[in-house]
């Protein structure tokens, strides 16, 4: 069972780089990509950022400017036409990209590599780095666990209970959910159901990547008893009961998405488990308030089948 599913995951990220790599002149669908891997596109955005230490859209515009770089250094169409070809909607965008890249400009590429032909100098490299080792013009890698972290993940296995959430739905950026939660506070605390240490969930629904940032749907959440009354202003949203993987953030909460990617990315395919149909959820163990950020403790579960 394990080999199994290890490989199933080792497939659907293979299917996902071929995909990506044969297909830079076409609009990458997110949603497929995740419906090849039988996975949600979030769940996949974040197996895909684990294993190869990139979005599937960070790889495609990776290999867009390397093909760009290539073509700068071997042939004489404008810079304005390999930007349109590159996806790039003008001449301007595509150099501030392209500088952030490569630390030159692609007039400055195209000069050295001429330089370079000529006899003075060396040709500047198209490759950027990646620890995937996915890059244009160059045959996929066998598939390996790109990312390592320093230290095995802590990882464990629990069946949880339900839990009756009183909710705040948030519609824009994920960091701003902090305004979901202030407004929770607010209308919670006023009603009682803040006593004690209240736990606070949060639910991220949308993929980031297919998604504007001003629509991405989340919900702040504290958990409530059965019989409470929720009052006016607030949601209600039933998390099930069931079988899940925890690990649990030490740090800031800007980097908690590193931890989920390590999750989904470097343990999961290891572990002969799969993702089950409920939803993920992050759990905050410590008062923001008081803690400093390098303490700051967060359990993130994912459900499992």
């Amino acid at each position: 069972m394990k080999l199994t599913t290890r490989l199933s995951y080792q497939q659907a990220v293979c299917e996902a780089l071929k995909r990506i790599a044969q297909q830079l002149d076409e609009a990458l669908d997110l949603t497929e990509l995740a419906r090849a891997a039988c996975l949600s596109p979030l769940h996949f955005h974040h197996v895909f950022r684990g294993v190869t230490g990139e979005t599937p859209l960070e790889m495609h515009r990776r290999l867009r400017l390397e093909r760009a770089a290539r073509r700068l250094a071997s042939e004489e169409s404008s810079v304005t036409n390999i930007a349109f070809h590159a996806g790039y909607e003008t001449h301007e965008s595509f150099t501030r990209a392209f500088r952030q890249a490569y630390a030159r400009s692609p007039s400055e590429f195209r000069a050295l590599a001429r330089q370079a032909r000529d006899g003075c100098g060396h040709a500047p490299s198209s490759v950027l780095a990646a620890r995937s080792e996915v890059h244009f013009g160059q045959p996929l890698p066998e598939y390996r666990q790109w990312i390592q972290g320093e230290h095995a993940m802590n990882v464990e296995i629990e069946n949880m209970d339900g839990m009756r959430l009183a909710t705040v739905h948030h519609v824009g950026p994920y960091n701003a959910i902090g305004q979901a939660f202030a407004k929770l506070g607010s209308l919670a605390g006023r009603a009682g159901l803040l006593t004690g240490q209240p736990t606070m969930v949060a639910i991220y629904h949308s993929d980031p990547e297919a998604t504007p940032a001003s629509e991405l749907q989340s919900d702040a959440g504290c958990v409530v008893p059965a019989a409470a009354k929720i009052p006016e202003g607030l949601g209600e949203l039933i998390v099930p009961a069931g079988r899940y993987a925890r690990t649990t953030h030490v740090g800031p909460y800007s980097k908690l998405g590193d931890t989920w990617a390590r999750l989904m990315g470097e343990w999961l395919p290891q572990s002969g488990l799969r993702v089950g149909s409920g939803v993920s959820y992050e759990i905050y163990r410590s008062d923001m308030q008081t803690t400093p950020s390098e303490q700051l403790r967060t359990d993130i579960y994912v459900p499992l089948e």
